[in-house]
């Protein structure tokens, strides 16, 4: 009784051991691919007036699926999952477009890691970088507010 209560406690670590890349070497090769390729790259930014901008300073910009006729923008997202499981690694990758001509306007990606923990009964840790690379970040780089006269 004794040996199985020792297996039961020890196997978890054993697995954690020996099943894979550690939650610092995942979290080193998120920096590294943030190094690479992560952020945000702007190609044109657009003035607007102050009116169209909601009370929190931004703008409405549906995904592309869900844009009308009417909506001047909208973008796209992917997440493409280099390691599944867990842990997990994806990229995350945000892209703002100009409806009438389909321009993009600038783009964001980003990196992340989560699990690779011990078992455990709360959520699993993460890591990601950069620090601000969804889609409300890109707004607010390419979306400039217009000074009113």
């Amino acid at each position: 009784m004794k040996t199985l209560l020792v297996i039961l406690l020890v196997l978890p670590f054993v697995t954690a051991c020996i099943s894979g890349p550690s939650k610092g070497q995942l979290d080193d090769e998120v920096k590294r691919l943030c190094a690479i390729d992560g952020g945000i790259k702007v190609y044109e930014t657009v003035k607007l007036p102050a009116e169209k901008f909601d009370k929190y300073g931004q703008i409405r910009v549906p995904a592309k699926w869900l844009a009308k006729p009417e909506d001047e923008y909208y973008y796209e997202s992917s997440t493409n999952y280099l390691i599944k499981g867990n842990p997990e690694l994806w990229q995350s990758h945000y892209k703002l477009y100009r409806a009438h001509d389909n321009k993009l306007l600038g783009e964001s990606i980003g990196y992340a890691r989560v699990g690779g923990d011990m078992p455990e009964p709360w959520h699993h840790s993460s890591f990601s970088c950069p620090e601000k690379a969804d889609i409300t970040d890109v707004k607010k780089q390419i979306f400039i507010k217009t000074e009113e006269k």
